[in-house]
């Protein structure tokens, strides 16, 4: 199980996968805005995702667990 960390503090803008979803190495799966920019977050790894711990609109921190990819 590979987790999906936050590459910096901001606040979760969109959510691009569900869990369940397959995703190849490095498809955007959330996006984060940060300093008035959007920061897609990419998967680390290919697999299916098996767990979201964000919602849209909650703030995160760097090295925050975003979800995991099995």
């Amino acid at each position: 199980m590979q987790e999906i960390l936050s590459p910096m503090p901001g606040n979760v803008f969109e959510i691009k996968v569900n869990v369940g979803d397959k995703v190849e190495d490095a498809d955007v799966v959330i996006v984060l805005e940060a300093m008035k920019m959007e920061i897609e977050v990419v998967a680390p790894c290919a697999g299916t995702v098996e767990s979201i711990t964000v919602k849209k609109g909650d703030v995160v921190d760097t090295n925050q667990v975003l979800g995991t990819i099995k």
